[in-house]
């Protein structure tokens, strides 16, 4: 489980093709991994990624072909940035929202301008995922926690400060890129808990 609020950036140092999926080597020399254990998760990007070999200069991390269809991070390349965020822990200020770093999907930015001291980004998110996206609630862009401003059917809108375009890599996209997006857990609990499906099942038992 993660916050949405990133720890830092890593560099994408190597990544490795393995029997049909890939292996990345991610450099991260400030995150504090001296303690940590293979077999650790971490959010990369918004994927919640199993640690490997963690030391204080980065970790590996296998990527599995339901995370590269689901994800970007099949087509990061050397050289690239990932945001990062250690698992949360029991005595971690929960300064975002519950993240569960399982990606639903790829949002595409349509635009950015400026607005004020911050900017505003324009997102279009897949159809089916689109349902789960609503004014003033929260997704999950890239690992980041963010609040949605407005919605405008399968497009919706972020604000991002300063201090958020400094520190995570959403600053550096451009119109066209895509992001890891994951919906907001209660919704996606709320529309199972509802599914008339079920539902009916349940009166046929009774």
């Amino acid at each position: 489980m993660f916050t949405g609020i990133v720890a830092t950036t890593g560099i994408l140092k190597l990544k490795t093709a393995i029997g049909g999926d890939f292996r990345l080597h991610i450099a991260c020399s400030d995150l504090g991994l001296e303690s940590t254990h293979a077999g650790d998760s971490i959010s990369v990007s918004g994927a919640c990624l199993t640690m490997l070999e963690p030391d204080s200069t980065g970790f590996f991390a296998d990527v599995s072909q339901e995370t590269l269809s689901l994800t970007t991070l099949g087509l990061l390349r050397p050289g690239q940035a990932v945001n990062l965020e250690p698992a949360l822990a029991l005595d971690t200020r929960l300064g975002g929202h519950l993240v569960t770093g399982h990606v639903d999907g790829k949002a595409r930015l349509v635009s950015r301008h400026t607005d004020a001291r911050s900017e505003r980004f324009e997102f279009e998110a897949p159809i089916e995922l689109a349902r789960y996206i609503a004014r003033k609630g929260s997704a999950c862009l890239d690992g980041v926690s963010l609040t949605i401003n407005e919605v405008d059917g399968a497009k919706f809108s972020v604000c991002l400060i300063p201090h958020t375009l400094e520190v995570t890599t959403l600053g550096s996209l451009e119109p066209g890129d895509e992001v890891n997006l994951e919906v907001d857990l209660i919704a996606r609990y709320l529309e199972r808990l509802i599914d008339p499906d079920l539902q009916d099942q349940k009166l046929v038992r009774e």
